[in-house]
């Protein structure tokens, strides 16, 4: 049996870099996945280690002539009009039980977006360039009914524009001299959304017209608790309420999860919650005070742990 992996390199958000040591990807809407091909086997571990091969059965034809491998990419749920589907992968994320795996496979089946390549034949790539890397990838020719190489482009402002015609999240810059860091922030990798978001951490939530008014959402520091973002309030529809109900009921606290005293009119009948649930949020860039200016909640974020937010998105 493959060990646990690495945990994948991680980008910065920023602004679109431009000269010729850069390359261009799309930036794909789903779930971060290191694949290990060993021994004839195939696994599938999700960005915290946790392996999460049998909710993919699709996946497991992952070409045999490749083995001691380890491969980075994406795995997206595209949806009736060919763009990826958060919400139709969410679905899928959290099985674990083989049967139902292979019921939703054939009716909500995902896509392998490889884009990086770890190890090949035995060998630990990641101190190669990612041009080298990148050409090693290529030569493999792994495209097959679920997975695929996408695209490398060489034009910034090309590449932003046509992710934005095709209703898809942002574009990844990569600079192709730079080495693979595990599990590294890396200013080597910028990724630029094509709207302004970032993923907040929940320490309670304000009743209102409805159950839940408002989110109180923060970003981890070092010693636990939570800097304070601000109170979102627009996004929450009756279906995102329900969902954010049932995943911070569970969670209810004695005590508020932030440093320091919040504002009267945000702490005043709040209902705390450790901080655990992270939701993905729009907003209009910071006050100058670290507030949310006009935000609204997307969505949960159930793939990723509170520990790893912060606020370079």
């Amino acid at each position: 049996m493959p060990g646990v992996p690495p945990k994948p390199m991680l980008a910065m958000t920023g602004e679109l870099p431009a000269g010729a040591g850069w390359a261009y990807e799309f930036k794909w809407d789903g779930i971060r996945a290191l694949a290990d091909l060993s021994g004839g086997r195939r696994h599938v571990y999700a960005r915290s280690g946790v392996e999460i091969t049998v909710a993919y059965p699709e996946l497991a034809g992952l070409p045999a002539q490749v083995d001691n491998a380890l491969l980075d990419g994406e795995v997206v749920l595209f949806g009736a009009a060919g763009q990826p589907s958060f919400t139709a992968l969410a679905e899928r994320m959290h099985v674990r039980e083989s049967g139902r795996a292979a019921r939703l496979a054939a009716t909500l089946p995902v896509t392998y977006l490889i884009f990086d390549l770890l190890r090949l034949d035995g060998v630990d790539l990641t101190g190669h360039s990612w041009q080298q890397r990148r050409a090693a990838l290529d030569g493999l020719g792994l495209a097959g009914p679920r997975w695929a190489v996408p695209p490398v482009f060489w034009d910034g402002p090309a590449t932003y524009q046509a992710a934005g015609e095709h209703g898809l999240e942002g574009v990844m810059a990569k600079r192709i001299g730079s080495i693979y860091r595990p599990g590294t922030r890396s200013p080597d990798w910028v990724k630029v959304k094509l709207e302004v978001t970032g993923d907040f951490v929940v320490g309670g939530w304000r009743p209102g017209a409805r159950r839940l008014g408002g989110l109180l959402v923060g970003v981890p520091r070092p010693d636990g608790r939570l800097t304070f973002r601000g109170r979102v309030g627009g996004g929450i529809g009756a279906a995102l309420e329900r969902e954010l109900l049932r995943e911070l009921e569970p969670l209810r606290a004695a005590g508020s999860p932030f440093a320091g005293d919040l504002p009267r009119e945000d702490a005043r009948t709040a209902v705390w919650v450790s901080p655990r649930v992270v939701v993905e949020v729009k907003y209009g860039q910071l006050t100058p005070d670290g507030r949310l200016r006009f935000p609204r909640v997307l969505r949960l974020r159930p793939d990723k742990p509170a520990e790893e937010v912060d606020d370079a998105g």
